[in-house]
């Protein structure tokens, strides 16, 4: 991890209890196999889960370039009000990674990664389906800290890993997006309409 991530550490000791108008960006995303871009969408929510804003990018199936179009989307949407970017999941589009202390540290602002289920871990998977590159894939992966589980308000168990503030500060945030079941809205939100651009555009 960077000096610049560690110099932050105590900021990140603040617990944060999120008003309704704090806004976050949910990513999320719809790809098949057989096509060569996936469709990954931001949705700009506020805490009162009012959408706020969109931005959509297509990073390259297999490929590595998805958190340096994630910050693309982000810088063109030109929103100084977003306080953390809620990913649902950082290897997408069949193992693109994204990089989430590249992404912190250049967008300045948070990062809360969700999963949704216990995994043995994608290393072996990588190394096999990547021999050429495996090494720079699992480097990003691992990037930042490992994830944890964590149990929310409504009873569903989730898998964090959250940079830019303290883990109870993500907690606070997780709780104040999720409805029902696992999936913030924000991140639901954003699968829906990758979904139907896939389905209907593409």
């Amino acid at each position: 991890m960077s000096n610049k991530v560690e110099l932050q550490k105590e900021e990140r000791e603040e617990i944060i209890h999120w008003k309704k108008g704090v806004r976050v960006l949910g990513i999320s995303e719809s790809f098949t196999k057989e096509e060569k871009k996936s469709t990954v969408v931001g949705v700009v929510m506020r805490g009162d889960l009012r959408v706020d804003g969109f931005g959509i990018c297509q990073p390259t199936i297999g490929g590595m370039d998805v958190t340096s179009l994630l910050l693309d989307m982000y810088f063109r949407l030109e929103r100084d009000d977003i306080r953390s970017w809620l990913l649902g999941g950082t290897a997408i589009s069949w193992f693109n990674i994204i990089d989430i202390v590249e992404l912190y540290e250049k967008s300045g602002i948070p990062v809360v990664a969700v999963s949704y289920n216990p995994s043995d871990g994608i290393n072996k998977y990588i190394q096999e389906y990547f021999p050429e590159d495996w090494k720079t894939r699992l480097e990003a992966f691992h990037n930042g800290p490992e994830r944890e589980p964590i149990n929310l308000l409504n009873g569903y168990r989730v898998f964090v890993r959250s940079l830019g503030f303290s883990k109870k500060s993500a907690v606070n945030l997780l709780n104040s997006f999720t409805i029902d079941g696992r999936i913030p809205e924000p991140i639901r939100m954003a699968r829906l309409i990758a979904s139907a651009i896939q389905r209907d555009l593409l």
